[in-house]
């Protein structure tokens, strides 16, 4: 049996499983959940993954992709009981979708470049659902951080862009100036527009040097954290609570744990 004979018969297991759960006897709990309920564990499983990939850890994302896919079959049973689609339709639909986006592969054309290959994709997207604006579906559940990077991707395929980096970070400096002048205001609005400024600006400094925001600020995160473990710990061997320590106390283990935690 060919390697996709066996991914296919473990792949309608999975389907039939989810069915079984869904069934008359069941799962309570797997019964109970709807697309909304289901949406939350969906977006908890990509971020998983998205952690395992940045980990560099196989093991963890061959586990974690098994939790998506798991999850798009959830979402796909739920929609079939609703008789709106299948997963049938799902996988025919992304099939059609795949060879028609692709016609330098399943087709007479060729393209020579991986930015031929994008343009054609953004329009024959844009064709395909008759869109008149490259924004007209633009997802609203995207993360900020996120969208602003894909924002600057999509328009940077008409030639709206920096030449570099550097001049984008140029643009950051600038929107950096302007928060400065109002930071000291009480009109909040004012604020917070400049403020946007300054992430969106980010963002595509992010974008030019190929690194997705998102996934930048998720490890700056993980990296605070764990830094700050490190002073509750240090505070903890020195029998203080975080309430009981002096800001210079806590700099000074702070600059401890940047050494200790890269």
């Amino acid at each position: 049996m060919k390697k996709e004979e066996k991914a296919g018969k473990k792949f309608a297991q999975l389907v039939q499983i989810m069915e079984t759960l869904r069934g008359d006897r069941g799962c309570p709990w797997d019964k109970e959940q709807d697309e909304k309920s289901i949406t939350n564990y969906f977006l908890e499983e990509v971020y998983e993954t998205v952690d395992a990939i940045t980990a560099k850890d196989a093991k963890a994302l061959a586990e974690e992709l098994g939790d998506v896919l798991m999850e798009v079959v959830f979402l796909a049973q739920i929609y079939k009981e609703k008789n709106k689609f299948s997963i049938d339709e799902v996988l025919d639909g992304i099939n059609q979708k795949m060879i028609r986006r692709h016609p330098h592969v399943f087709g007479p054309g060729r393209k020579k470049t991986s930015r031929e290959v994008v343009d054609e994709w953004i329009q024959g997207k844009k064709e395909e659902k008759e869109r008149e604006s490259l924004f007209e579906s633009f997802p609203n559940s995207t993360p900020a951080l996120l969208a602003a990077f894909q924002i600057g991707l999509y328009v940077s395929h008409y030639g709206f862009d920096w030449n570099q980096p550097r001049e984008a970070l140029q643009k950051v400096k600038e929107e950096v100036a302007e928060l400065e002048k109002v930071i000291d205001d009480q009109d909040k609005a004012e604020l917070a527009r400049e403020m946007g400024d300054v992430f969106f600006s980010l963002a595509n400094v992010s974008r030019l040097l190929g690194i997705n925001p998102e996934v930048a600020l998720r490890q700056a995160n993980k990296k605070f954290i764990k830094r700050f473990k490190y002073i509750e710990k240090k505070l903890k061997e020195e029998k203080k609570e975080l309430g009981q320590a002096s800001l210079d106390e806590m700099d000074e283990i702070w600059e401890e744990a940047k050494v200790k935690i890269k």
